[in-house]
């Protein structure tokens, strides 16, 4: 419903006295200060790097003062609220008396809603609708309040989690399948959800456990692929995975993970293993594994994580199979620290050393990193600065908190129901298991990688040095196989697409179903699918016209990877022996450092 502008104009020509805001209506005083920078001046700035790093109090002191300054904006937000509340309640009332009227605000998919009573009753219909409603109206207010482009990101995001707490699926009235449940058990749900709350306020940082790792053990049902230690140093351990099958491909293949997780989301649970799979088509494959930081590796840079671990690596795995070339796989953070490694290697004149470079779920120009961006700018990374020298390290909740906030339905309040209203155990999932198995980041390196990347993006620039070499992405003339995920938000495809003309080399680019985490772990099955089409020249300007022009398969992107791998593979040979004179095997995978070892 569109409601009437009753904006009170004024005639430009008049002169005014008056400070008036961009409605026409008057400004209140102080309209010009900003009230939150004045608050946060008389704190002291290491005090606000501990409790606000990211910036959350300012953004609610910017929030309020911009809706009490745009009052006429506020004030039309409001009558289009009332007057849709009103066409909802109209078809609500409609529903009791037998109708099956539309509600006017569009319903998606929703885990919390997907009770039929949602849909049958037309009470719960109704609030449903109302909520909704109020959803909208939150994120009208965000705009409303004429906010710079940073501050509103984070507002929205804010808006978004007051969403998702006033939920009427978060109390036993406003949800219908928590009170069936607590009927059926005679309370006793009510009551094991009641000690699931307290249990998750005094050890989970107040949030609904999202796993039950019972029988999810590391070594055991998770990271189980077979193999060998053959190398550590302080950073890193590089497991060499047994052979599966009579002969192997002459070329190895070495695995960089991100080193903001640990290595198994590639090696998850038998048959969604992305290592296994490949050591199943008859490649000799090694991973890094990360050492999970204290604070003695305050110091720790960007470039140590280079030298000590893919330059390294790389080392180890030719000695031991003794092969010219290497194939090199990197997911997320991984895959930017391959394509550095590729880069240092060509500017080093060793550029023939990689053989081909696979790239997943991995941003090399972050010119629009998606929503991760509302927690990074010059601020943010200066109070994250502070507030890692006190402990050489961003402490692994931080990082969590971070991204589970970016999803914070899927991740937090989904859970609340089941959880704390129906007492019920959370689920066994490998892929929240590994979520939730988080790392810390060292203080050095973590600065330079916001600073450089994040704010400066030097590297997609041609700006970037490590070890005294200066890098360039043109320079990577190796085959490489890119992959993004159509739903990712830590690595959106879009801006992954960028990455096509960045590289000197042949392109293959692929988009996957699912998202930043699922859009890898997808093994061949009934719900797997990819897009394929050309990149390069005038074949796809822009990523949504090649988006146009791809081909939807029905299948996994393992599928093409596998056989484009293969090509690159070089000829058959007996598998190598696991570690060598020089690297003897130093125990089983998955190792030491991955269980926090060391």
């Amino acid at each position: 419903m569109e409601v009437a502008d009753m904006t009170v104009q004024r005639d430009a020509a008049q002169p005014s006295s008056i400070p008036w805001d961009r409605g026409g209506v008057p400004a209140l005083p102080g309209a010009n200060v900003d009230l939150a920078t004045t608050l946060e001046s008389v704190v002291p700035a290491d005090l606000l790097a501990e409790v606000d790093p990211a910036l959350w109090g300012r953004t609610v002191v910017q929030l309020a003062q911009g809706l009490l300054t745009h009052p006429a904006d506020v004030g039309r937000v409001a009558a289009s609220h009332a007057a849709l509340a009103t066409r909802i309640g109209t078809a609500a009332l409609a529903r009791v008396f037998g109708s099956s009227a539309d509600g006017p605000v569009p319903v998606e998919k929703d885990g919390r809603f997907s009770d039929t009573t949602w849909e049958e009753n037309p009470v719960y219909w109704g609030l449903r609708q109302q909520y909704l409603a109020l959803v909208g109206t939150l994120h009208d207010l965000v705009d409303a309040a004429g906010l710079d482009e940073s501050s509103r990101e984070r507002a929205s995001m804010l808006a978004d989690v007051l969403g998702s707490v006033l939920s009427p699926t978060n109390v036993l009235p406003g949800n219908p399948s928590a009170l069936k449940r607590a009927f059926e058990t005679g309370g006793s749900s009510v009551v094991a959800g009641f000690r699931q709350f307290l249990d998750d306020l005094a050890t989970n940082q107040g949030r609904p456990q999202q796993v039950d790792r019972t029988n999810l053990r590391v070594g055991q049902e998770l990271a189980a692929t077979p193999g060998k230690v053959v190398y550590r140093n302080r950073l890193m351990e590089l497991i060499q995975f047994e052979p599966q099958t009579d002969e192997v491909h002459e070329i190895p293949i070495l695995v960089s993970p991100p080193w903001i997780n640990k290595y198994y989301i590639m090696d998850l649970s038998p048959g969604r293993s992305l290592l296994e799979w490949a050591v199943q088509a008859g490649h000799t494959v090694f991973v890094i594994s990360y050492r999970d930081p204290d604070e003695s590796m305050a110091d720790t840079g960007l470039d140590d994580y280079l030298e000590l671990g893919n330059l390294s690596a790389l080392d180890v795995v030719q000695d031991i199979t003794g092969a010219e070339k290497v194939n090199l796989v990197g997911l997320c953070l991984g895959g930017l620290m391959a394509t550095i490694a590729t880069a240092m290697l060509h500017a080093r004149g060793q550029g023939d050393r990689i053989n081909s470079l696979t790239l997943t779920n991995t941003l090399l120009d972050y010119s629009d990193p998606g929503p991760v961006s509302s927690f990074v700018d010059p601020e943010i990374v200066e109070r994250l600065e502070r507030k890692m020298a006190k402990t050489g390290y961003l402490p692994a909740e931080s990082m969590a908190s971070t991204f589970d906030l970016l999803r914070a339905n899927d991740l937090i309040f989904n859970y609340v129901g089941p959880n704390w209203l129906e007492g019920r155990t959370p689920p066994a999932f490998d892929i929240l298991a590994w979520n939730n198995d988080s790392t810390r980041m060292p203080a050095k390196m973590h600065a330079f990688y916001l600073r450089h990347f994040y704010l400066e993006n030097e590297l997609s620039r041609g700006e970037l040095e490590l070890l005294g070499e200066h890098l360039s992405l043109k320079s990577i003339t190796n085959d490489t196989f890119i992959v993004a995920a159509i739903n990712d938000h830590i690595a959106p495809w879009r801006t992954s697409f960028q990455s096509t003309s960045l590289l000197g080399g042949d392109v293959t680019f692929t988009l996957s179903n699912g998202g930043h985490i699922a859009g890898v772990v997808n093994p061949p099955g009934k719900k797997a699918k990819y897009w394929l089409g050309t990149v390069g020249g005038d074949a796809a300007p822009d990523a949504d016209t090649w988006l146009q022009r791809a081909s939807e398969v029905k299948a996994s992107w393992w599928e093409p990877w596998r056989d484009w791998m293969g090509e690159r593979g070089g000829g058959m040979r007996t598998p190598p022996p696991t570690g060598s004179d020089a690297y003897p095997p130093l125990g089983d995978a998955p190792g030491s450092y991955v269980l926090g070892n060391g």
